[in-house]
């Protein structure tokens, strides 16, 4: 099934949920009135046929929505696994070229003359990581790891994280034709 045909499917299986529930709502409440007025059997008991219905409404569209959902978290695991596998043996593959570019980057920013945490920081700039990230996973204030990050663009002349990530990853791409 498309991804598109999937979720216009769960919406409108949200809307029947939600309409069959309202529909329960209001004959549940219609026929406690209907009954403490006195009317027919024949009415109470047509107005608890479209409840029966309503109900049976709510336990298809639902069990629709259920096994809708769990063959897109299925499908979302199964590529997550696929990625996760390929980064991998991407990994693997290049071990030695990664540590290689990993101690690359460490003498460049000693040739800045970063600060310890400074060097950390820029690592983790190049991870891709916010600065929010970055002050988490280092506890820190959000504003000393802005301040942090404004050094190493400073000391290394660079115009900031796009400049940055292309100043060690440019060599390694294919030239453009």
């Amino acid at each position: 099934m498309s991804d598109d045909l999937m979720l216009n499917g769960k919406l409108l299986s949200k809307i029947a949920v939600g309409l069959c529930s309202l529909i329960v709502i209001l004959i549940a409440l219609d026929l406690v009135t209907d009954y403490s007025d006195g009317i027919e059997l024949s009415h109470l008991l047509t107005e608890l046929l479209v409840l029966l219905v309503a109900f049976v409404g709510i336990g298809f569209f639902g069990y629709w929505f259920y096994r809708a959902t769990q063959s897109s978290l299925k499908q979302l695991t199964a590529d997550l696994k696929n990625a996760h596998a390929q980064a991998q043996l991407w990994r693997d593959e290049n071990k030695e070229l990664i540590a290689g570019l990993g101690l690359q980057i460490q003498k460049q920013f000693v040739r800045w003359e970063l600060t310890q945490a400074e060097a950390e920081v820029g690592l983790l700039l190049l991870k891709g990581f916010s600065h929010q990230e970055i002050a988490d996973i280092r506890n820190a204030s959000e504003r000393t790891v802005r301040e942090q990050a404004r050094a190493v663009y400073r000391k290394s002349n660079i115009s900031g994280r796009s400049a940055l990530s292309a100043f060690f990853l440019e060599d390694l791409l294919l030239p453009s034709i």
